[in-house]
């Protein structure tokens, strides 16, 4: 099949099919192995879903009237994955021709069409940290969302989410990679100095707006009169926001001393570094990064990809655990998405986590570092009903998601799926039949080198 065609079908075909089929008011799971994660391990157990919430968690509860039985002998439930670093659903990652661009917002680029997200329910992922990219010391405003293939991006958004923002440090930001053109000026910052410089000359400027704020505020509340209030900048509003506690920070970086750099100016400006991502060097830094107060989420396995990630070791995630570290491991990619669990597990192997420890990575922490960690993140009674169900316990390779729920709603289901799949097989032999996609009768131009279809070649250039 044609890659444009599949990814039509899994982007609007697939989530289509599974919106037609509504949402159930209450969904009781029966008889399940459940992973609570903050609450140990409980065979036998039932869940009951009720209006987006867990309603209940119990041997042999009774069912309500009109719900959704699911038998899941010899399964098992786990919470929903948190994926703190994702790109998925973003049509623009970058803008990347300033140093400070805190004014733009990934929400506003949000594609719910995207075939990633059908497929990262597929993996048991129900919600993620969308962040602008790296190519800026300071990024774009971050957009926390529920995966709901079907739904509009408004409705995937997490309402009353944290807002976040994305920093970046090294080779990303500094771009020694990049040609200059001819005429063209290197964009500033060009070294790990003027990331530092950026950084301090976007606070100050901060701390400035904040102040004449402050002081227009206390002289309207005294009465004075004629006043003209300061110019909104919506480039400093993010970064007030950030010194007062209220805007989370995540930032790329790579290097002992970037991360050290960072954690320095955030104390001397009096706030405090929600999470690193990727840190592939934390474990050098451990015991500052955990006196700060600042998680880290990094990759399982991945590095030596460039220069600076020479120094990454698979122990990374482990050695921070053991400090104290609030810890995660994402994706940074639509593809490992739909992989997190095997990720997760290959921390036992790597530093020798429990199984508890490892699902946390991918659960409840990832929660935390995003600010919904009393919604989310954990199977307890009242918080979100972001649950999956998998065939095996779920950090074994032969795993594989049977249903996902996001705030109750089916985001997921194997045999839907399955089903699917054939109707996907009827619409592309349609579409095969149709005129214009027939090859042609014999010879002749129109065979495209003989191809077989008229203008393959011309899509195979154009991809």
């Amino acid at each position: 099949m044609h890659r444009s065609l599949w990814t039509m079908l899994a982007a609007v075909a697939l989530p289509s099919a599974l919106a037609a089929q509504g949402t159930a008011p209450v969904t009781h799971i029966r008889n399940a192995t459940v992973i609570t994660v903050t609450n140990g391990t409980l065979t036998e157990t039932d869940l009951l879903l009720r209006g987006g919430k867990i309603a209940a968690i119990g041997k042999g509860l009774a069912t309500p009237g009109g719900a959704t039985v699911i038998d899941a002998t010899g399964k098992y439930v786990m919470p929903g994955i948190v994926d703190p670093h994702s790109h998925l659903m973003s049509d623009a990652i970058n803008e990347g021709s300033l140093s400070v661009t805190s004014m733009t917002r990934i929400q506003d680029v949000l594609n719910p069409t995207s075939a990633g997200i059908y497929r990262a329910a597929a993996g048991g992922v129900t919600m993620i940290n969308i962040l602008h990219g790296s190519a800026n010391t300071i990024g774009g405003q971050s957009a926390t969302v529920k995966l709901k293939p079907g739904k509009t991006a408004a409705e995937m958004l997490v309402p009353g989410a944290p807002p976040g923002i994305k920093f970046a440090l090294g080779e990303n930001v500094t771009r020694k990679s990049s040609n200059v053109q001819a005429g063209q000026q290197r964009r500033y910052p060009f070294t790990r100095m003027g990331q530092a410089e950026v950084l301090r000359d976007a606070f100050v400027r901060a701390q400035d707006y904040r102040a004449e704020w402050s002081d227009y505020r206390a002289k309207v509340a005294k009465g004075t009169r004629g006043l003209v209030p300061p110019r909104t900048d919506l480039e400093l509003e993010p970064l007030v926001e950030v010194i007062e506690g209220k805007r989370l920070v995540h930032a790329h970086s790579y290097r002992a001393d970037e991360m050290l750099m960072l954690i320095n100016m955030a104390d001397e400006f009096g706030f405090t570094i929600k999470t690193l991502q990727h840190g592939l060097e934390g474990y050098k830094i451990a015991s500052e990064i955990a006196k700060h107060g600042a998680g880290l989420s990094t990759f399982a396995d991945s590095w030596s990809y460039k220069i600076e990630a020479y120094d990454a070791i698979p122990h990374n995630a482990a050695i921070l655990v053991r400090h104290g570290v609030l810890t995660t491991i994402n994706s940074d990619s639509d593809e490992r998405i739909r992989r997190l669990n095997i990720d997760a597990a290959k921390q036992m192997k790597y530093g020798g986590l429990s199984e508890n420890e490892a699902l946390r990575l991918i659960t409840i922490n990832g929660a935390i570092q995003v600010g919904l960690e009393d919604r989310t993140g954990s199977i307890e009674v009242g918080k979100d009903a972001d649950v999956a169900i998998w065939t095996a316990h779920p950090l074994s390779v032969y795993a594989r998601v049977e249903t996902t729920f996001a705030d109750g709603e089916v985001t997921f289901d194997r045999q839907r799926d399955l089903a699917m799949r054939e109707e996907i097989a009827k619409q592309r032999a349609e579409l095969e039949r149709a005129e214009p996609n027939r090859g042609p009768a014999s010879g002749g131009a129109g065979a495209a080198g003989g191809r077989g279809r008229p203008g393959t070649a011309t899509m195979e250039n154009d991809r």
